[in-house]
């Protein structure tokens, strides 16, 4: 692994919880008329030293504290970064015996990161919040369409979020339909920058497939762009095989069309795409990754027909992409968006 010239900033940090990274802040004496009081003399500023460093393959800016912890990794061209924070936990009981503890939290940056974007304004503002956000990300986001996740609704009444199927029954009675996006089920119209105008069929409302998944975390949900064709173009293409050759973001995995078996490139909220049909020169199926679960796997969370939905479980085919099953043998490549 290349390693490369490291930068070192150093970072005004508060001991008391009132001072904000970088800010100095200071309080009037109300009960004084000579004007804004000295600092309080227990308030002392100490510097964080964040070393930024860049390594390769692919190409990122890694963020480290004095002792060498990985606080944040920022992908050139990719918005999605990793920053590290509370441990938590990811299950689906129904599905599966196991669990994804991780302190992984997946967040977007408001624009593509580019090396030395650190030194930049729209970063420091942005990730002096990010840093101690705990509001759901990317990960949390993605497991809120889970077996019997409830439901929110929005201040117009749209359910955004909740236990989500993956379409309606075919006409056969045998299995279930694809071609539900997000928009099917929050039950909206939908305007596309590309010049589509969709329109939510009412037998699809509550349904994702597992592009449409995808498009509603990182689209509907957390503001990325979404096209209404697989046309490539500045955003987020409705299919799983155009995400993977032209979406935004980063190719982590080429699709060779064979067997993907090298995870070591990926990090918690890349996407993961499969060949599980007929024609083995298509990718037609897409889900986010999660990290290495309690039993040392590779496991990601997909929205699928034989279960009805997102899931992480082991229902018709384990939630892995190292373990030899069906889904581990369809993978075929990786995504950073």
């Amino acid at each position: 692994m290349e390693r490369r010239p490291v930068l070192v900033v150093s970072v005004g940090v508060a001991v008391v919880a009132a001072l904000a990274i970088g800010v100095a802040a200071w309080w009037p004496d109300e009960s004084s008329e000579a004007g804004p009081a000295s600092p309080p003399a227990s308030v002392e500023v100490e510097a964080e030293h964040l070393v930024y460093e860049r390594l390769a393959d692919p190409a990122r800016t890694v963020v480290r504290d004095d002792a060498g912890t990985v606080l944040a990794v920022f992908t050139d061209d990719a918005r999605t970064a990793v920053l590290t924070g509370p441990r938590r936990s990811f299950s689906e009981p129904k599905a599966t015996k196991a669990t994804v503890n991780t302190s992984s939290w997946v967040r977007l940056l408001p624009q593509p990161w580019r090396p030395g974007a650190e030194g930049e304004p729209w970063f420091t503002e942005w990730y002096a919040g990010a840093r101690h956000d705990v509001s759901p990300d990317v990960l949390a986001i993605a497991t809120e369409y889970l077996i019997d996740t409830p439901a929110g609704t929005d201040d117009k009444g749209v359910r955004f979020r909740g236990d989500a199927s993956f379409g309606p029954v075919k006409a056969s009675g045998a299995g279930r339909q694809e071609q539900s996006d997000f928009y099917d089920y929050l039950g909206v119209p939908w305007d596309f920058p590309d010049g589509v105008a969709a329109q939510p069929e009412t037998g699809r409302y509550g349904a994702v497939d597992c592009s449409g998944y995808v498009r509603l975390v990182f689209g509907y949900r957390l503001g990325m762009p979404l096209l209404g064709t697989n046309n490539a173009g500045p955003g987020i293409p409705r299919r799983a095989y155009a995400i993977s050759e032209s979406g935004p973001g980063v190719p982590l995995v080429p699709n060779e069309r064979r067997r993907a078996t090298d995870p070591s490139r990926l990090q918690a909220g890349d996407l993961v795409f499969f060949e599980v049909e007929d024609d083995p020169d298509t990718l037609d199926h897409v889900g986010i990754y999660l990290g290495l679960d309690d039993g040392g796997h590779h496991r990601f969370v997909s929205s699928r027909e034989r279960i009805d939905g997102p899931t992480l479980g082991d229902v018709g085919g384990t939630s892995l992409l190292d373990d030899g099953g069906f889904y581990s043998t369809a993978w075929r490549s990786a995504r950073r968006l």
